[in-house]
């Protein structure tokens, strides 16, 4: 157990090291999953203000055309950056048909093309999607693409992305080196990530896209036994982390309101090996069977997830309300911590009236 309580300190205190800009802060994590969910914040946004310096709600959708980030798919959608990207294309085999040339021809003269744009240009035929409906061929389209690497998210528009031709790629790298690298790319965003599940997230594209490397556990093997990472055995379970992981650092005595996605909490099963409760994300559990809140985010105080906060904003005034794993922390240094992560998030939300009204309510024992 002492081993686990040091890395789970170690993952806090390497997830929310020091805060820098915009840019470094998306280059430091590589990955940025997104969600569309607003209550009272994307996901994107709220692991991000705890890693950009100043970070205001929306800052990332902002900033994003002048941004060295891209719009893709790692282990989940979100926002990547360039070296990230790099690592996942080319990906996917084959020419483009007949109707996605149409598409990435109508993009290329375009420059940029809003997906209602392509509609009125090549028309609004629907197809079968892979959830047994029907999508609009151009959308369709669109998304082939860009997940083959041969279009690009511009920006957004109302939410809505407008698609320009990729960017081209710099020299290609060997298959073993663009898969240590991607592999060093999730270790990084994950660390520490127990092996088993690293393992199934690097044996898709090993089986997909570099089949000649062999199996996921022969792989990472050699990776470790390289000194490309570096395991440590916790709990009857191996975690594996960089080499250069400091296995003595503490994070700052503060509390944090996490993102259901955050990569602190993002390995459920994790998640509950480290904090001794079960966390679910309950945005789509109905209303009757909820039992932290529709988005109930993780709240951390210091190295330990003692409970869950949610937050919403009416008439402009931030309303928090909590709930505890265990017993609520006493003493007056959680009370001014609270207030003042409730502050932060407050400014993040650019909410002007700041009489925050905050309620703090009993503890539920999940552990």
């Amino acid at each position: 157990m002492k081993v686990l309580r040091r890395l789970r300190s170690a993952a806090a205190a390497r997830a929310l090291c020091g805060a820098g800009t915009l840019q470094q802060a998306v280059d430091r994590l590589g990955f940025v999953q997104a969600d569309p969910i607003r209550a009272p914040a994307r996901a994107q946004d709220l692991i991000l203000r705890h890693r950009a310096h100043g970070y205001r709600a929306g800052d990332l959708e902002r900033h994003y055309p002048r941004l060295d980030v891209e719009e893709d798919y790692l282990y989940a959608y979100g926002f990547v950056s360039r070296p990230v990207w790099r690592l996942l294309h080319p990906r996917g085999a084959g020419k483009p048909g007949a109707f996605e040339r149409k598409v990435l021809d109508a993009v290329g003269a375009l420059g940029e093309a809003h997906p209602a744009a392509l509609e009125a240009r090549l028309g609004g035929r629907r197809v079968a999607n892979a959830w047994g409906g029907l999508s609009k061929a151009t959308t369709q389209a669109l998304d082939g693409l860009h997940y083959r690497g041969l279009l690009r998210v511009a920006r957004r528009e109302g939410g809505v992305r407008v698609f320009a031709p990729a960017r081209p790629l710099p020299e290609p790298l060997s298959p073993e080196l663009r898969m240590r690298r991607r592999v060093l790319a999730l270790v990084n965003i994950l660390a520490p990530v127990p092996l088993r599940q690293l393992r199934a997230m690097a044996a898709r594209p090993l089986r997909r896209y570099f089949p000649g490397l062999g199996t996921a556990p022969g792989f990472l093997a050699g990776m470790i036994k390289d000194g490309e990472l570096r395991a440590v055995k916790a709990g009857g379970e191996d975690y594996i982390v960089p080499p250069d992981c400091d296995m003595r650092a503490e994070p700052p005595r503060r509390v944090s309101f996490l993102a259901p996605f955050d990569p602190l909490v993002w390995d459920r099963p994790r998640f509950e090996r480290f904090w001794g409760w079960a966390y679910r994300f309950e945005a789509y559990t109905p209303p009757a069977r909820r039992v932290r809140g529709y988005y109930a985010m993780p709240l951390l105080w210091g190295d330990d997830v003692i409970g869950w906060a949610n937050a919403s904003v009416s008439e402009g005034r931030l309303r928090v309300e909590t709930g505890f794993a265990g017993p609520r922390p006493a003493g007056a240094v959680f009370k001014r911590e609270f207030e003042a992560e409730t502050a932060r998030l407050a400014a993040f939300l650019g909410v002007i009236d700041l009489r925050v009204s905050n309620r703090i309510s009993g503890g539920l024992d999940l552990r």
